[in-house]
């Protein structure tokens, strides 16, 4: 799996962990080994230029997902397409701002690193197909989402 974590923020962060993370859950999903996953961070006017550019929206925001080729999770008989073959596909960029991360860490009572660790994981989903504008979905998307940053705490928990 080709995971790129670029750091144009300005803020420090453990890359290496947000790499790691990326994987445990493209695994945990059963996305292709060969799928490729950007994620860049980046300061706040860069991620307000996205939010407004791609969103419509002002100001910055704390994830961005830009999805390259349409993946889906994969199945238990391999993923295989109607054809047989697999296709490992571009997943695409997750774009998080860790300002923003921080300042919502804080609201929140937790750490910086614990909301890298969730807007990662929801940028992912993102990327995936999930979404959480309705009830169903906003169910499915979190509970995957908890499931999955559960899990990755309590196998770093011991290290």
């Amino acid at each position: 799996m080709s995971i790129e974590v670029l750091n144009e923020s300005g803020v420090p962060v453990d890359e290496r962990a947000i790499a790691d993370l990326a994987r445990h859950v493209l695994d945990g999903m059963r996305v292709h080994p060969l799928a490729e996953l950007s994620v860049l961070l980046v300061d706040e006017e860069a991620m307000t230029e996205l939010h407004v550019k791609w969103m419509d929206e002002p100001g910055p925001t704390d994830v961005l997902s830009f999805p390259m080729d349409e993946l889906r999770p994969g199945s238990l008989d391999g993923g295989a397409g109607d054809d047989g073959e697999l296709d490992p596909g571009l997943l695409g960029d997750v774009v998080l701002c860790p300002t923003v991360a921080e300042r919502q860490a804080k609201q929140a009572g937790h750490s910086t690193e614990a909301e890298l660790e969730l807007l990662t994981t929801h940028g992912i989903l993102h990327l995936l197909g999930y979404d959480h504008a309705e009830p169903e979905e906003h169910k499915e998307m979190f509970g995957l989402q908890d499931e999955l940053l559960g899990s990755w705490r309590e196998k770093n928990s011991s290290r």
